[in-house]
């Protein structure tokens, strides 16, 4: 019996109970200073214009849900470390779980937006609009739904009986183990990234394959297509993980820091996007007597690169505003006159 109760079991124990609580913590804490830094840096890089844009505000409110999901979980986890006795109240624990399960459609719509780069609401027709993003809004209607039918039949039981660690852990292990709602959100979830992914990658590749090899406008396509890819690849990843963790592992604590993880990914992956971007505008606004120095130039070769074939005069137009316009060949001169858009128009979306 006396060794039943020795010191260093004791400690064993105690060790075992707050390991899980210790990972959230040491996640959360991790991430939250990289978005944190990365929120800096952001600001630091933009300018007046890019700041106006919808796609920077969407960012910087993504960057802000996920450190508030990094406080609320701290919060509960913290709290199960000093004081496992007490937890916090029931409105802290459910805000942790909204704030975990929740802000990926937001950031899927953020990265919806791309599409409107290519189909500007005020230049495509209502019908084709409709086809384009039906699907999407769709499945993003059925992922909320299924996530609040997920927390109107879970948050009883995981909050109900949690008035200490043990008693939480075993609630949530019990609504955690192929739960067939949380499968449902993460399977759509991925169909819903294929989807938006695939048509703006196609749409890039068919809008811009003529565009020479040789030029700086050719390698930003490029950089475009490569960094949409990983926003799409590096979710994906993580969400199959989730989908075998909770369908094959009864403990929620692998699964709950792959949930943790893949929505600070996410949000690093829009970010870092459009840093690239905030960049690159940041450099080119410095190089330039004013922001506006391409546009009134009377021959601004560097931002205006022809099209293969180079009969037609075409031109594709990408000068920092992240939007590509695409002229008419000569057989099609009664389609479009192959001007870009305005600035004030282009500022509202972002390829990337």
């Amino acid at each position: 019996m006396a060794s039943v109760t020795s010191p260093e079991v004791i400690i064993d124990a105690f060790i075992a109970g707050i390991r899980p609580n210790f990972d959230y913590v040491l996640t959360d804490t991790a991430f939250s200073a990289c978005l944190l830094t990365l929120l800096v840096v952001l600001f630091a890089f933009s300018t007046k214009e890019s700041r106006r844009r919808l796609v920077f505000r969407l960012n910087v409110l993504a960057i802000c849900v996920a450190l508030t999901l990094g406080i609320f979980s701290s919060l509960v986890s913290g709290r199960a470390i000093i004081d496992p006795f007490a937890q916090v109240s029931k409105g802290v624990y459910i805000a942790s779980i909204v704030f975990a399960v929740f802000p990926p459609v937001l950031y899927d719509s953020i990265l919806l937006t791309r599409l409107f780069a290519l189909y500007p609401v005020s230049n495509t027709p209502r019908i084709t609009l409709l086809k384009m993003f039906a699907f999407p809004f769709c499945v993003k209607c059925a992922r909320v739904i299924v996530l609040v039918r997920f927390l109107s039949i879970g948050v009883n039981n995981y909050v109900g009986s949690a008035f200490n660690t043990t008693a939480l852990e075993q609630d949530q292990a019990a609504a955690w183990f192929r739960n067939p709602y949380m499968v449902s959100e993460w399977t759509m979830q991925i169909a819903d990234n294929l989807y938006s992914v695939s048509i703006f990658l196609y749409n890039l590749h068919t809008r811009t394959s003529l565009v020479k090899r040789a030029g700086g406008i050719a390698e930003r396509i490029r950089q475009i297509f490569y960094i949409s890819l990983a926003n799409f690849v590096f979710p994906l990843i993580f969400n199959v993980a989730q989908i075998i963790c909770i369908t094959t592992d009864r403990s929620p604590t692998t699964g709950t820091i792959l949930l943790t993880m893949n929505n600070y990914i996410t949000v690093m992956g829009v970010l870092c996007a459009t840093l690239w971007f905030s960049g690159s505008e940041w450099v080119r606004t410095r190089n330039e007597p004013s922001s506006d120095h391409m546009f009134n130039s009377p021959n601004p070769q560097p931002a205006r690169h022809h099209v293969a074939g180079g009969r037609s005069g075409n031109e594709v137009v990408l000068i920092g505003r992240e939007s590509v316009s695409v002229g008419t060949t000569s057989s099609d001169t009664k389609a479009g006159s192959g001007e870009f858009t305005p600035p004030e128009k282009e500022n509202k979306y972002s390829l990337v």
